[in-house]
């Protein structure tokens, strides 16, 4: 079987420096990672061997005899060096992804013991906010369900006055280690204790409030802070606020997705607001001061003389604020001129002695449709 190149399973050049070498490894160590993968033995194969490359790479030692020699050590037995050479011991990758992830991942494949310190669950909630609690931000009081540790038993699972006994199977690991002999070498492999079930301790008298769980289901009410300028899609996450961390470990995130409902008059863009007012042509025509809605309520506005429509006028720092920034975006006001569908004769005879007064007079154009219209004939 052709040796491999380390290098290249990494996605890396000869000679890459130590912070290259573990960046590539925690890429593609998330990215195959059994736990993300599971039952796709491809996905599994890929991963022993970015952790065979990453076990020479990382040491200086084996990566100097490496760089010069094509392998790790000098009497050539390659990767593991005091393992067979078709040797895979699952449990080596735990100190590995115990420096990249703190434990992260479970024991599948590999990460940290099952009996260790675990976090909690993220958690997620959608809080839905009116047009104008996005714009000036807003407090909200939410209630969520999560599990916390036990109080009666302090999150042990045993009742009050007793304590979990360490399975002495697996002596408190959680796991069993299972050796096979293959053809193509030894295989050790870790499998979940079948006494304690992974816990790595047996409880003879569990607690009567969370029944040997350690954990409880509770009703908390959070009250959230919402700043202003927040959109649909921003999420606002409340760190140590998810489900508490067994053994110990940390507590979860809650992650507050936000959406945000229409308004009736405005229409956002990024941090600017959009509106749009309409004018009589008379009004277009000689100029106006109108009244125009902002989110600060109304202010005045000088429309000039001769305004077309679909003139665009800003108002400066009308706008949405920037959130957690400073300053606040436009808004843009888009003028619409309505044109009477009816018209009474008052205003008919108005209209034509405007026309009149700008050198139009319907009876010219009526002239000129029946001269075109004889002249068609001739």
């Amino acid at each position: 079987m052709a040796k491999k190149d380390y290098y290249e399973v990494l996605g890396l050049q000869k000679g890459a420096s130590e912070d290259e070498i573990k960046k590539a490894f925690r890429k593609f160590a998330i990215k195959y990672h059994p736990d993300k993968n599971k039952g796709d033995k491809e996905s599994e194969e890929k991963f022993k061997e970015i952790n065979e490359a990453y076990q020479i790479l990382s040491d200086p030692q084996k990566k100097s005899n490496y760089d010069q020699y094509g392998t790790a050590d000098f009497n050539g037995a390659g990767p593991g060096a005091g393992q067979g050479a078709g040797d895979f011991d699952f449990s080596d990758l735990g100190d590995i992804f115990g420096s990249f992830f703190g434990g992260g991942f479970s024991q599948q494949g590999g990460g940290r013991r099952r009996n260790g310190p675990e976090r909690g669950n993220d958690m997620e909630y959608t809080i839905t906010l009116s047009f104008e609690e996005a714009v000036f931000g807003v407090e909200k009081e939410i209630s969520i369900t999560r599990s916390e540790n036990c109080e009666k038993c302090s999150g042990t699972g045993a009742k009050a006055g007793t304590s979990p006994k360490t399975c002495d199977k697996c002596h408190g690991t959680g796991e069993i280690r299972v050796q096979r002999n293959t053809p193509l070498g030894s295989f050790v492999t870790q499998a979940t204790c079948d006494k304690c079930g992974g816990k790595g301790k047996i409880i003879t008298d569990p607690c009567t409030s969370c029944h040997g769980t350690g954990t409880v289901r509770k009703n908390r009410k959070i009250t959230v802070k919402i700043p202003a300028g927040v959109d649909t899609g921003n999420v606002i996450p409340l760190r140590g606020h998810g489900e508490h961390g067994k053994n110990n470990g940390p507590s979860g995130d809650l992650y507050i997705n936000l959406r945000v409902g229409p308004s009736k008059i405005f229409k956002r863009e990024g941090f600017d607001i959009y509106i749009d007012t309409h004018l009589s042509f008379a009004k277009a025509a000689l100029g106006i001061e109108i009244k125009v809605p902002t989110v600060d309520g109304d202010v005045k506005y000088t429309i000039p003389t001769g305004t077309q429509p679909g003139t665009r006028f800003r108002l400066k720092g009308k706008g949405v604020p920037r959130v957690n920034g400073s300053g606040r975006g436009d808004q843009y006001v888009r003028v619409i001129v309505d044109v009477p569908k009816t018209l009474n004769d008052k205003q008919k005879d108005a209209l034509k002695l405007f026309m009149e007064a700008s050198g139009e007079t319907t009876e010219e154009e009526k002239k000129s449709f029946y001269d075109k219209l004889k002249h068609g004939f001739k």
